[in-house]
């Protein structure tokens, strides 16, 4: 696609800025639409999202605006970069504005409560006229916009919803890999913010290497199992939005999430740890939402009911540490085919 496409980016959090950041260097016209018109004006005037990237200088053509309608009205290709606790409601915000053939890509990591709803689902209900996607994968926002090298994932069943975004977020330094699984894509980015809150707090208290190779294998594990029980394919979750995000948010102290871990390991308690975070943390909202969906399923997550039980149910994490070793013992891989 060689023609230059029109652009909104909706969301001046980390992530939507680095993907604006991404797109106007590609030499496509974009705006940056962000809820705060002080925010947004002074990030215009001093290229730079102080906020949240800063010392990251942006590029020059990037428009940054408080103006919805003004962003979206005119373009062709709209990322939807906005916490689920806010993401239908601004999804109704823009409805009116959209061009009929506009094409709509969350970038959301998070479940809507209501109906265990994920953020393209909301897309479809909202918008049912418009080709959607997700892009999800690897991907902290600090690192994109230094220019280290980064994978990332498109997911949709139209071949041209995959090629428009391979053909303007695709660069030197961010690559675009495509995925027919849009559930599948989506529900990864989701369930491993839960994963990344264990690790975190395995970390603080002194987990060893063996410890957190077992904890992230046998996440990779329950996210499958419960992805394949919702209708996903458990394949998916060996690609870069699952395997790929799963290490790579259960690793580092830049993940949100594992940050929360790490204070609660300490022994902070969950409501400091989180209202001092300054930016919201998915897994402590998408944990309540999965325990309940996988008690519905009877879909076994050990895991999830062992984190679940130290932050709603005062647990004691050396007792859920014991419980979970001493559990049932099963397959190590389920989809490997189990002789008898």
């Amino acid at each position: 696609m060689s023609e230059k496409l029109k652009v909104a980016v909706l969301g001046g959090g980390s992530f939507g800025t680095a993907i604006a950041n991404i797109i106007a260097c590609n030499q496509h016209p974009v705006s940056l639409w962000m809820r705060s018109p002080e925010q947004a004006a002074e990030c215009q005037a001093a290229r730079e999202n102080t906020r949240y990237l800063p010392g990251y200088r942006l590029h020059d053509s990037l428009v940054i605006t408080a103006d919805l309608e003004a962003a979206v009205s005119v373009s062709d290709l709209i990322f939807v970069s906005i916490p689920s606790h806010s993401f239908r409601a601004v999804t109704r915000q823009m409805r009116p504005y959209l061009k009929p053939e506009a094409i709509i890509i969350s970038t959301a990591k998070g479940i809507e409560p209501e109906g265990f709803t994920l953020m393209s689902q909301i897309l479809e209900q909202e918008l049912p006229s418009h080709r959607i996607g997700v892009l999800s994968g690897p991907n902290f926002a600090k690192e994109i916009v230094q220019q280290q090298q980064t994978g990332s994932v498109i997911a949709s069943e139209h071949q041209s919803v995959i090629s428009c975004v391979q053909s303007t977020l695709s660069s030197a330094t961010f690559r675009v890999y495509a995925n027919s699984d849009r559930y599948g894509v989506e529900l990864g980015g989701a369930l491993k913010n839960i994963y990344a809150i264990i690790c975190g707090m395995a970390a603080a208290l002194g987990a060893g290497n063996n410890t957190q190779a077992m904890l992230l294998t046998r996440s990779l594990a329950e996210m499958g199992r419960f992805a394949n029980l919702m209708g996903a394919n458990p394949m998916t979750f060996l690609g870069l939005a699952g395997v790929g995000d799963l290490i790579l948010t259960c690793t580092s102290d830049l993940s949100r999430n594992y940050r929360v871990g790490y204070a609660l390991g300490q022994g902070k308690p969950l409501d400091e740890v989180v209202s001092g975070l300054g930016q919201v943390a998915e897994g402590v909202n998408t944990l309540r939402q999965v325990k309940q969906k996988a008690d519905e399923l009877g879909v076994y997550m050990p895991l999830v009911s062992g984190l679940h039980g130290i932050l709603f149910e005062q647990k004691k994490i050396a007792d859920v540490a014991r419980g979970l070793m001493l559990g049932e013992q099963n397959y190590d891989v389920e989809y490997a085919g189990k002789r008898s």
